[in-house]
């Protein structure tokens, strides 16, 4: 089965072609269209043997960024298929699903309806998402469409995790709660590290911490997610490249009555000047502001302490919340390769099991591995995330289904 995964963005579509065969899933080709409606736009694709081309038009629209994508697989010069109809079904990231969606669905006019309902929750995220569905069923109107959502995962959480603490009323009224965000990337890192451990994913307690330019931490227990960082929107939680994570709402109405700022300027301060670019004052970049740290930049040490430290509480909590830990996992782009964020981050954590291999920890980047010592009561693991093949994963279970009934 050929699967094409599209995550629309406001101004980008990310791509990936799949094909599976006796259960073994490989790329066929991937990459993603920038700066659509905007001056300069092109897409970038990369083959199946890893070699790159650069493709610059004119892209108005995610209409005109999914023929674009089409076109390229279809290349005979760079595509991984030669008809249309090879295409079996097609998966998209969607951002929010609001308590509708608690898994992956089948599109259908109904389905897009909800999820039109969905925009007001997430109305920066949603209306792309929508565009690339909507483009695709002109495009492909015969291709069945699978939506993945990133707060599906997260519908598991007890109403005393995603509560808050306002009148009734208006989670009533508005649907204010938690929802989390980084769903389909903490499901798969919690699977995939109970598959390399060999132990069963529906008995054990696991902090999964995706950490990148945007950055979330679960409480996984027994194979479903009891607590999460990012809450009603992705600005709760930890501290983040621009976003601030958690803040006294006190503070916020005293900088808007300070700076005589409305709720529009203020969402922008908080969610794109704010993070390890607010406090450092120098990047969102954490390996610039690593390097600003090494020469001795004090702002740049003193952002790197709050990171780690604001993730290590929230590691407490939630071994709190769950009575226990029994994996500890690092994915995204930082968790990934930021050696030194996961040394800080399990520093004088022995009390609570997390003991690391400095050895093995140092320098790796990107790659499956255990990195906690054999005497550690905790695993403390690096596990890359695959959001795209859960996508593709979550596709066929649904589209097979359908052609079962």
């Amino acid at each position: 089965m050929k699967i094409l995964v599209l995550n629309c963005g406001s101004s980008s579509i990310k791509y990936q072609m799949y094909n599976e065969e006796n259960s073994v899933w490989s790329v066929l080709g991937k990459g993603g269209v920038e700066k659509i409606g905007l001056k300069g736009s092109f897409l970038k694709h990369e083959k199946e043997n890893g070699e790159k081309v650069l493709l610059e038009g004119e892209i108005l629209d995610h209409q005109t960024g999914i023929d674009y994508i089409v076109g390229v697989l279809l290349s005979k010069n760079h595509g991984c298929i030669t008809d249309l109809n090879e295409i079996d079904a097609v998966g998209h990231r969607v951002v929010h699903g609001g308590e509708t969606f608690n898994s992956s669905v089948f599109i259908t006019d109904e389905v897009i309806k909800k999820m039109e309902e969905c925009i007001e929750l997430a109305p920066l995220h949603n209306p792309p998402n929508l565009k690339g569905i909507n483009a695709v069923k002109q495009l492909l109107p015969n291709v069945p469409q699978v939506g993945v959502f990133d707060t599906a995962f997260h519908q598991t959480m007890p109403k005393e995790a995603y509560m808050y603490a306002i009148p009734y009323a208006l989670y009533k009224k508005y649907g204010i709660r938690r929802y989390g965000f980084h769903g389909t990337s903490h499901r798969y890192v919690s699977k995939r590290a109970c598959d390399i451990l060999g132990i069963d994913y529906s008995s054990v307690k696991i902090i999964s911490c995706h950490l990148g330019n945007g950055a979330s931490i679960a409480a996984i227990k027994n194979g479903k997610s009891v607590d999460t960082s990012m809450g009603f929107t992705p600005l709760e939680g930890l501290i983040m490249g621009t976003r601030a994570g958690d803040l006294d709402l006190g503070a916020v109405t005293f900088i808007m009555d300070k700076e005589v700022i409305g709720t529009r300027s203020a969402s922008v301060l908080f969610n794109k000047h704010s993070g390890m670019l607010g406090v450092t004052g120098i990047s969102s970049d954490m390996r610039e502001i690593e390097s600003a740290a090494a020469e001795g930049n004090q702002m740049a040490k003193l952002g790197l302490e709050m990171y780690d430290y604001r993730i290590k509480k929230y590691i407490g909590s939630y071994v709190a919340a769950m009575g226990g830990v029994d994996i500890l996992i690092f994915t995204g782009g930082i968790g990934e390769n930021g050696d030194d964020t996961r040394a800080g981050v399990c520093k004088n954590m022995e009390y609570l099991g997390i003991d690391i291999d400095t050895e093995i920890n140092k320098g790796l980047r990107g790659k499956e591995k255990v990195i906690s010592k054999p005497s550690s009561h905790v695993k403390v693991m690096v596990v890359p995330t695959n959001e795209e093949l859960v996508i593709a994963e979550d596709t066929k279970i649904i589209v097979e289904e359908l052609a079962n009934r």
